[in-house]
């Protein structure tokens, strides 16, 4: 065994540069590389600062070693003299190519079985053998700088909301189980036998508590936990940056959260946002972009058109407009010479999102051609160019549904049809602010009044005479920010006061001695002077997954969870002795076979 005593390093693998040469080091790290070249060895050295060549010279002390027995990811530890490269052999490629260490002593710390998979840059290694080594996986350049980006956006998230007064304080793990929408994980009592706590969803109950207890300005990378089903940007336990401030509008969240989101990128990325961010009610985005989240870095909105087709001979549209259904449109510009097969595909990607596929028609100088062309006479040719600004060589697809389903169906061609077009601009970032979402939708499923966010948020004052009479009519005070697409957090002004809390709980689905039951403890609270509040979540895992450009949370998560929930580095979930389960009173009469 080595005594690390006689190997404490000098420097790191990316520390070395020109003015070191001459000097004595000593540098520990896995062996990446090892080379032969004109006679003489050369081994590169890697840490997770960077990389260093080190040339092994023939009367290099091995310690009973060859230099052919060494492999990669063997850990070493280097004794030696910093020498600068000869002129023309610098690796510009490299930190630390003006410079190569000439090896004297030459230790093996541990050995290493051969890998499953290269550590290099690029791998063709599947996710889940991957997952599987993750501690290898995350030796990789790439996978690395994504823990390491994730920890500088964590600190500087810090270093911002620390400057604005806001305390950090941690909320219980262990929680009461409520209804929040989610699937709850369960934890059994052992001391208390048939009692569980859950795994907080998120810590909404305890930050709003903390406004009552007058810590007005609270911050939490905050742990969420979510029995629901997986997909790239969902994970069952993730991070969000939590805030949390008493006495604020909607206007004051969004200006912090701004603040905050121009420090991340200025100091992460280098780059400088626009601010204020564009905002817009959540009826105006699914209305021109079919999504609550809607990519802005392009244009392809969407325009209902629906008078201006009144005249067509078509059935499809006579039928809609009979029935007081929409027609919307898309215009594609440049896109007239398209061929039928490809406009079909995005007829069937419209059907795979639940419509019955896209009709369409070409602008070209000689009038309209092509699909529903010969059912537009001339009044309904010239309202469609004028209504969506039809130029000669533009593609047109049009849609047919109840309500704004149809711009929800023509929303999903959005980003594909973009794509295509090679209209999404590199290095943009487009925020946004949705605002006003509607505090109640109606489940057809469970054939009653669900909160679209939760059921914490404050109506918009305007409203509240709606809260009995028509609860579809009622907006909150609820806003989501947007990312490129992307939804990056959410948050609203909360309700403060019992008896609206109350009947808010009510028209959910939880009367009177429900919500005492279930949230009692925060009607309680609300009787103590609790002050007007607000704030929002911020999904960590996925602000940094689009800082570093990544397609999945997995990828920023040291050690993700696959889609069905397992952890491939650890083998759990896993079985659970009897004896333990007898011990926290539970019994499982039949398990499943592997």
């Amino acid at each position: 065994m080595i005594d690390m005593r006689d190997w404490k390093r000098t420097h790191t693998c990316g520390a070395l540069r020109g003015m070191d040469a001459g000097s004595g080091v000593v540098l520990v790290g896995w062996l990446h590389r090892l080379r032969t070249h004109g006679g003489v060895n050369f081994a590169d050295l890697r840490d997770r600062y960077g990389m260093t060549q080190v040339v092994l010279r023939d009367e290099a002390e091995m310690h009973g070693r060859s230099v052919t027995g060494l492999r990669g990811e063997f850990v070493l530890g280097i004794r030696g003299r910093v020498s600068a490269r000869p002129d023309g052999m610098v690796n510009p490629k490299m930190a630390t190519g003006e410079i190569e260490v000439l090896a004297d002593e030459v230790v093996v710390l541990n050995e290493s079985e051969v890998p499953p998979f290269v550590i290099e840059d690029e791998t063709n290694a599947n996710e889940d053998l991957r997952l599987k080594y993750r501690y290898l996986d995350l030796r990789r350049t790439p996978m690395k700088n994504n823990i390491v980006l994730r920890h500088r956006v964590a600190q500087a998230a810090r270093e911002v909301l620390n400057g604005e007064d806001f305390l950090e304080v941690e909320t219980p793990t262990l929680v009461k189980q409520t209804p929040e929408g989610a699937r709850d994980f369960l934890v059994p009592s052992r001391l208390q036998p048939g009692k569980f706590y859950a795994l907080p969803q998120s810590p909404q109950l305890y930050k709003q508590l903390l406004m009552i207890s007058g810590l007005d300005r609270y911050y939490q990378l905050a742990r969420c936990l979510r029995d629901e089903d997986l997909r790239a940007d969902r994970q069952p336990e993730h991070t969000q940056i939590d805030i949390e401030m008493s006495f604020v509008t909607e206007d004051d969240v969004f200006a912090l959260c701004e603040r905050l989101m121009s420090h991340l990128f200025r100091t992460v990325l280098d780059r400088d946002l626009e601010v204020p961010f564009r905002r817009l009610t959540y009826a105006e985005a699914m209305s021109r972009y079919g999504s609550d989240k809607p990519d802005l870095r392009f244009g392809l909105e969407i325009v209902e058109v629906g008078d201006c087709l009144q005249t067509s001979g078509l059935k499809i549209f006579q039928d809609a407009l009979s029935s007081g259904n929409t027609i919307c449109a898309i215009r594609v510009p440049g896109a007239a010479g398209w061929s039928r097969k490809e406009i079909e595909a995005f007829g069937s990607i419209m059907e795979e999102a639940g419509g019955r596929g896209v009709l369409w028609t070409k602008a070209e100088a000689g009038g309209f051609t092509g699909g529903v062309a010969k059912h537009l006479d001339e009044s309904c040719r010239d309202s469609l160019r004028e209504r969506l600004g039809i130029g000669d060589t533009d593609l047109v697809l049009l849609a047919a549904d109840k309500g704004s389903r149809v711009n929800v169906l023509l929303g999903v061609l959005r980003r594909p049809l973009a794509e295509k077009l090679g209209i999404i601009p590199e290095g943009v970032d487009a925020f946004a602010w949705v605002t006003e979402f509607p505090l109640f939708e109606w489940s057809e499923e469970e054939d009653k009044w669900e909160s679209t966010h939760h059921m914490f948020c404050m109506p918009r004052c305007e409203d509240l005479d709606y809260l009995d009479s028509d609860p579809g009519r009622v907006r909150g005070q609820v806003y989501d920010l947007v990312y490129n697409g992307i939804e990056l957090g959410s948050g609203s002004i909360r309700c403060h006061l019992r008896s609206l809390q109350e009947k808010i709980m009510k028209r959910v689905g939880f009367p009177a001695e429900l919500a005492e039951e279930r949230f009692g403890f925060l009607l309680k609270a609300f009787e103590h002077g609790a002050p007007p509040h607000g704030g929002i979540a911020l999904g960590l895992d996925r602000l940094v997954m689009v800082m570093a450009c990544r397609e999945t949370i997995r990828d920023v998560i040291a050690f993700p969870k696959t889609t069905t929930g397992g952890s491939l580095v650890d083998g759990c979930p896993s079985r659970v002795p009897a004896r333990e389960l007898e011990e926290l009173g539970l019994t499982q009469s039949e398990l499943k076979k592997d």
